[in-house]
């Protein structure tokens, strides 16, 4: 566990992710109206336990790395499948996450949960670039049996050295998993289709599963991949009164506020793209597509 005066340091030197402020609550009003945690969690649920298997024979304790963790609340729901799966062998976790309101969820989330106050935290307040460029600056590089980076990937600078860095930090039967948006999901077509105006800030390209497989080919490393199918209701996007619409517009396009942020222009082009390209009609409603893909990569 880190103490004040280091937390203090590393939030002083952070460059910390777009995930503060309104950005929280936009996050927080798009898990709510999409359940994407839920039905990431009963994929999780069908494959981590074998993967976990092989993951710990023989050993004797396991190290879990979570990269933009953000409010722990994946993180937790895994770690105590690895528990279920060894009982006995004493587990930590280090944690990489640049918001500081998520990482103080996360930590209050520990707080309260008696099965994670029995694990030691790392708490690494940082982007997921920041630790790659402080862990090769130390050259004391901890290894760990699974890393996992749920829908993060667009935050990184360099996708192909982001997966080389975290591939070479697995131990012996370790496993990497790698959540992004699928290839041709709602997200993936809006960020392609208006590169210019939102490749602009913290994602400068957008990884979706094509561009993550297309670098595990490139490296020769082996995969599987779990396609995770969902789509939600997003009808109030295009009721400009609606709070919540305006909240899920704002997290599509990683702005604080949707309507000020782009001209007339762009933002009917981008509702048009939303409803007509990203999601499908039924009943009057609009559903827009928002399936995951799940890398599970060997050490």
């Amino acid at each position: 566990m880190c103490n004040a005066l280091q937390e203090s340091v590393m939030a002083a030197e952070a460059r910390q992710t777009c995930y503060e402020g309104n950005a929280v609550q936009n996050f927080q009003v798009f898990l709510e109206q999409s359940e994407q945690h839920k039905i990431i969690l009963q994929c999780l649920h069908n494959i981590l336990p074998a993967e976990f298997k092989r993951i710990g024979a023989g050993k004797s304790s396991l190290d879990v790395l979570g990269v933009g963790s953000g409010g722990g609340g994946l993180d937790a729901e895994m770690i105590a499948l690895l528990q279920s799966t060894f009982p006995a062998v004493p587990i930590t976790a280090d944690v990489v996450e640049g918001s500081s309101q998520l990482i103080d969820n996360f930590k209050a989330l520990v707080a309260k949960t008696i099965n994670l106050q029995k694990i030691p935290f790392a708490w690494h307040f940082m982007t997921s670039d920041d630790y790659m460029r402080e862990v090769k600056a130390k050259g004391d590089m901890k290894r760990f049996d699974f890393i996992h980076m749920v829908h993060m990937i667009y935050y990184v600078d360099n996708l192909a050295d982001t997966i080389k860095f975290y591939h070479s930090l697995l131990k012996n039967n370790g496993r990497l998993m790698i959540i992004t948006a699928a290839s041709n999901a709602g997200s993936d077509i809006l960020w392609k289709t208006y590169k210019k105006e939102l490749c602009i800030n913290d994602i400068k390209d957008y990884h979706s599963s094509r561009e993550v497989i297309s670098c595990l080919k490139s490296q020769g490393l082996k995969y599987d991949e779990h396609v995770i199918s969902k789509t939600f209701d997003i009808s109030e996007c295009f009721n400009p009164s609606s709070q919540t619409g305006e909240h899920l517009l704002s997290f599509f396009t990683a702005k604080d506020h949707f309507y000020q942020s782009f001209t007339p222009e762009i933002r009917a082009g981008m509702l048009d793209l939303l409803r007509n390209k990203c999601s499908t009609e039924k009943d009057g409603r609009v559903f827009f597509n928002i399936n995951s893909s799940c890398i599970i990569v060997y050490a």
